[in-house]
């Protein structure tokens, strides 16, 4: 077996792995989801409460970080969350899918669509209100967990090319989203905690470009990165995206030593089955006490909700479908268009990138659009779930039910 045989099969069994967490972790976030929506709604609400407002807080000399626990999630385990997208990223651009151009541009125009679309059905619902205009970039995300989650209950019935295709979205929506919170959700500027992350920022240049290979000073300098932005303005969780970036592919002393792939290992479980859980169990509670028809009618739950349902599956595959006749791109293989269609409209899942912008756009739910925000995700993403599902469902089953194609061509030396 030659080395590029070797490194094809070593790709294409972490794709596998990598599919098969993620589709087990939405499976926990749909649990999670639902254990935070009983929990808001019966005699554990107090309790509930209790423990997402549970204060905690770190002091060292000058340094200050006092927060309740629900922003300790927020700001600081997604931090790691972050992290891992970021080194995912880097990975995929490097030796992954997204390392052939060609395998970009079907999926990056879709994504295109996917956040333009929801974010413009948004707007038209909600463009006579400053405070609500806010929620612009909440429905613009895609939660490929969950996505991935709903697509493994159509089994091996999924072509492999299909998740490829929902993953290579998703993680350039995932691009999309961290330049939207990196612009457009940023508080006052502190200028001396930027001064210190950009020391950081030099510190981690220098390391990479001496290729120092060690984990433990990447985290320390990362550790004062987060902190640094945590009181610059700037969102703290870019820290870990920018952290990401700098960790080596490669070590030069010996190229089969993946600094970046073993961080990437050693996180998606703890991500998969710790952080994203608990962040949805955090961010999914809503208590439906008092819920009107009004309110449910009210242009933030309206625009979130239809723009995860409408725009997301009108944006991907009406621009997807414009790439393929103008021959921009062509389908992959083993997907027709209704099964594009489908999973264009699981792309309407948003649930956690869309609870994370809308805490970052209504202050972690202290406002009172928070609530209104979360119900149009919960609703958004259970009718784009539900949708996405079946039509897969029904397309993959007459697809496989088709007969095999005979070939009619004639042997004449027969």
């Amino acid at each position: 077996m030659t080395t590029s045989n070797i490194m094809k099969n070593t790709q294409s069994s972490f794709i596998v792995r990598f599919l098969k967490t993620e589709s087990a972790s939405g499976i926990l976030l749909m649990l999670a989801a639902v254990l935070a929506m009983v929990s808001a709604n019966s005699f554990l609400d107090s309790i509930y409460n209790l423990f997402l407002n549970m204060p905690l807080q770190i002091k060292m000399g000058g340094l200050n970080i006092d927060k309740p626990l629900l922003l300790w999630i927020n700001d600081g385990l997604m931090t790691v969350f972050f992290f891992l997208v970021g080194l995912e990223l880097k990975r995929e651009f490097l030796e992954g899918e997204l390392s052939d151009r060609r395998n970009i541009v079907l999926p990056g125009i879709g994504a295109i669509g996917g956040m333009v679309f929801p974010a413009l059905i948004y707007v038209l619902f909600n463009g006579d209100s400053l405070d609500a205009l806010q929620g612009w970039a909440i429905p613009v995300a895609t939660d490929i967990a969950f996505t991935l989650g709903v697509l493994a209950l159509l089994g091996t019935r999924a072509p492999i090319s299909m998740k490829v295709f929902l993953t290579s979205l998703a993680i350039l929506d995932d691009i999309g989203a961290i330049v939207i919170i990196a612009v457009f959700y940023t508080a006052e500027i502190s200028t001396t905690a930027l001064l210190i992350a950009s020391g950081c920022i030099l510190i981690l240049t220098i390391l990479n470009f001496r290729n120092f290979v060690s984990h433990s000073l990447y985290m320390l300098v990362g550790l004062i990165l987060w902190v640094a932005l945590l009181k610059s303005g700037v969102h703290a969780t870019l820290a870990g995206v920018l952290l990401a970036f700098f960790i080596p592919m490669r070590s030069r002393k010996d190229p089969d030593v993946s600094p970046l792939k073993v961080l990437e290992q050693d996180l998606h479980s703890v991500v998969a089955f710790i952080i994203l859980p608990l962040f949805a169990f955090a961010n999914a509670g809503i208590n439906l006490d008092g819920i009107t028809g009004n309110q449910l009618l009210h242009g933030v739950p309206i625009g979130v909700a239809l723009g995860l349902f409408l725009g997301k599956q009108i944006g991907i595959f009406a621009l997807c479908w414009l790439s393929v006749k103008l021959k921009l791109s062509k389908l992959p293989t083993g997907i027709s268009w209704s099964g594009l269609y489908g999973a264009s409209a699981l792309c309407g899942i948003g649930f956690t990138m869309s609870l994370f912008i809308g805490s970052l756009a209504f202050g972690d739910n202290q406002l009172a659009h928070g609530s209104d925000a979360r119900l149009g995700i919960i609703i958004g993403s259970l009718l784009s779930g539900l949708l996405g599902y079946l039509v897969l469902r029904f397309s993959l089953e007459n697809e496989n039910e088709k007969p095999p194609q005979i070939n009619k061509k004639v042997d004449l030396a027969a």
